[in-house]
């Protein structure tokens, strides 16, 4: 069996707003905005680098506005990716990492893959991780 996840549907209140925010602020791609009649409209957007999209839009999921918890991005430079975000005009958690089951700033000291996260929000709420993974991101 091969799957491949390639899209994920984030609930928003405001498309236009979550749009701006993803595009400008997180510098995902827009791929597509398009109507789908008169009561659907369908923005998918796609983090640079990544082979999975999201979809935001009116009509494409009933879960709530701001549901969305826990979406990870993978970077290969957690210390990199969150300036660029922090630069951009996100709001973006301190780096930190688990020592001995206990969260301590900074990235993981030997910067072992999957051990360094951060966190933010878009405006809705729906929250994203930061993941650092060093080796080769397939």
């Amino acid at each position: 069996m091969d799957l491949k996840l390639e899209l994920v549907l984030i609930p928003v209140s405001d498309v236009d707003r979550a749009k701006a925010f993803y595009v400008e602020k997180t510098g995902f791609n827009l791929e597509v905005d398009t109507a789908v009649g008169e009561n659907m409209r369908v923005v998918q957007l796609t983090p640079p680098g990544s082979a999975c999209s999201i979809a935001i839009g009116t009509g494409i999921t009933d879960a709530a506005p701001g549901s969305v918890r826990g979406v990870h991005l993978v970077t290969p430079d957690i210390v990199a990716a969150r300036a660029e975000l922090v630069e951009r005009g996100v709001d973006v958690s301190e780096v930190r990492h688990l020592m001995s089951g206990t969260w301590v700033p900074g990235p993981h000291p030997e910067r072992l893959d999957y051990n360094s996260f951060a966190d933010f929000s878009d405006p809705d709420g729906n929250t994203w991780v930061l993941q650092e993974r060093r080796s080769t991101v397939q």
